[in-house]
């Protein structure tokens, strides 16, 4: 193609040394056609490139999209932000956009110029010159503006995760009457940004400016020196035409690079957070296939760190649990039971210890794998946009198609948790389809929801954090039938709990404090221990507010 781009060069130059004196229309003729066929051949390969880049851009996207997602949803710091999937549409933007191919035309400026010396040595330093100046600018363009562009990008990023966060609480902000002070928020996050993208823009405008006119600059005195040479007799006339527009093509790409200098900017700022991302989240190593696990569960000196990692949420806890028991575990707020259940769940990061199923480590597992057969209900119901079946088997369809089987499989997880019921009288039953976070359920419904999803399959393990926080009486009675069912069927069941009416179901008892166990073993000793612990009889421990206090 850069080849090709002389070709304008030389037809004018032959038109005016050889056509112009000899009058020879068959000349013109004929380097009219080869000169069609010249640029005709060019278009089409500067198509094909075209194409050639978005194609590029589309498999970069089909190879590199699904790690990137997978990254982003495996982290469990509690860091949850599309952004990084905006930095990757910027780097594939930046591969395929126009930058790019000055890029690839820079590399030909010096032949550009190599022939303007032949020409004459003073057009070829002319074009040096104007090549060298023009690096010079987009030296400075780099240095200035670097900074100012990095810094509006960032807070371009926060100002778009700010407003997601309270976009995502829209119900609390109109109920607690927050509306307008988010909206005034937002507005100055938003202020912010665009001043210094303003700023960024203001100094990237001045050197483009700068570029722009150098180059105008240099074509004209590349005509006049042109028309001097020839007034010398030192070239021809038709070298007068060709000698500008060689400068101008040999400057074009300098002159395209910096105008694209701001996206290469935040592309290369964009490459570091994805890359950053992905060395946090690496994939997982291909590992031995485990045979399935039965139900036996051991937690030993297991210890969770705060996202910041500057202390420890949960520190040296120890139990085992055979098949078919059930565990409650119990303390006031903040004493890290959740934290603790999202720890065996594998929801959060371990930061000492081992969790083991079957005898074996959670980490000598493929999570996949293992996720089959633990059953997990947050205490935050955490549904997803979708119908209430593919929510129920876990979005199973999008890898195993439609079965009857799947159907019979997400029924049974309903029935089992007493969703079945509410979930028939609803308008498309199964297929119904819920907003983001389960929008359209009442809290109890979500919760039910959440619970069937956790029993999808009869898992060997079923972890619930207050399963029965939204539930009415007769929703907790269904609840411990269904924890007396898994029992009876082998399941190990673990449940954080806070009101006394599930420890009815209820085999051992783990008490948190501080983050610490407590206490620990069946049910009534542990009771007792605390009675004789806090000189009250069993039956006082009993009371609802023993769970919290």
């Amino acid at each position: 193609m850069n080849v090709l781009y002389l070709a304008p060069t030389l037809y004018m130059l032959e038109v005016y040394d050889r056509v112009v004196p000899t009058r020879g229309v068959t000349t013109l003729i004929l380097l009219s056609l080869v000169f069609l066929f010249a640029v005709a051949t060019l278009s089409g390969l500067d198509a094909i490139r075209a194409r050639l880049l978005v194609r590029a851009s589309l498999r970069i996207d089909r190879i590199a999209a699904p790690r990137v997602i997978e990254a982003l949803l495996a982290r469990n710091d509690g860091v949850r932000t599309s952004q990084a999937l905006r930095d990757f549409d910027l780097i594939r933007g930046a591969l395929s956009g126009p930058g790019v191919l000055a890029l690839f035309d820079a590399p030909w400026t010096p032949i550009y110029i190599v022939v303007c010396f032949l020409i004459h040595p003073l057009l070829g330093a002319l074009a040096l010159g104007g090549g060298l100046s023009l690096l010079v600018v987009a030296g400075l363009n780099e240095r200035m503006t670097a900074g100012p562009i990095r810094g509006a990008s960032e807070a371009s990023s926060r100002a778009y995760s700010s407003l997601d966060q309270s976009a995502a609480q829209g119900g609390v902000v109109r109920a607690l009457g927050m509306r307008r002070a988010l909206v005034v928020r937002h507005l100055l996050e938003r202020r912010r940004s665009s001043q210094m993208t303003a700023a960024a823009n203001f100094a990237g405008t001045g050197y483009l400016t700068l570029t722009k006119f150098l180059r105008l600059l240099l074509q004209s005195l590349a005509l006049g020196l042109g028309a001097y040479l020839a007034v010398e007799q030192k070239i021809s006339a038709g070298s007068i035409f060709a000698a500008s527009l060689l400068v101008t093509r040999s400057l074009g790409p300098i002159e395209q690079v910096v105008a694209a200098w701001r996206t290469f900017v935040q592309a290369r700022a964009a490459w570091r957070n994805v890359n950053d991302l992905l060395a946090s989240s690496p994939p997982d190593a291909p590992r031995t296939r485990l045979s399935t696990p039965s139900s036996r569960l051991a937690v030993e000196d297991l210890s969770v760190a705060s996202p910041k990692k500057d202390r420890l949420l949960v520190q040296g806890v120890s139990f085992k649990l055979e098949p078919g028991e059930a565990l409650a575990i119990v303390g006031p707020s903040g004493a890290g039971k959740s934290t603790l259940v999202r720890a065996i769940a594998g929801a959060s990061p371990i930061q000492s210890g081992t969790v083991r199923f079957d005898g074996g480590s959670a980490e000598d597992w493929d999570s996949e794998h293992l996720s089959r057969h633990v059953g997990y209900a947050p205490q935050e119901p955490a549904l997803f946009s979708g119908t209430i079946k593919e929510n129920i088997c876990r979005f199973s369809t999008l890898l195993e198609g439609r079965s009857d089987d799947l159907d019979a499989e997400a029924i049974a997880a309903a029935n089992a948790s007493g969703a079945h019921g509410f979930i028939l009288r609803m308008e498309g039953a199964y297929d119904t389809m819920l907003g983001p976070f389960g929008a359209g359920l009442s809290a109890g419904q979500a919760q039910r929801l959440s619970l069937a999803r956790a029993l999808f399959r009869t898992p060997k393990v079923v972890i619930m954090d207050e399963p029965n926080a939204h539930l009415d009486a007769m929703g907790e009675a269904d609840l411990l039938r269904t924890i007396e069912d898994l029992k009876a069927r082998g399941v190990t069941v673990i449940v954080v709990a806070h009101r006394t009416g599930i420890l009815a179901a209820m085999d051992k008892l783990l008490v948190m404090n501080d983050g610490r166990a407590a206490a620990f073993g069946p049910k009534d000793a542990v009771i007792k221990q605390m009675a004789i612990t806090r000189n009250a009889s069993p039956a006082e421990l009993r009371r609802p507010d023993i769970v919290d206090a």
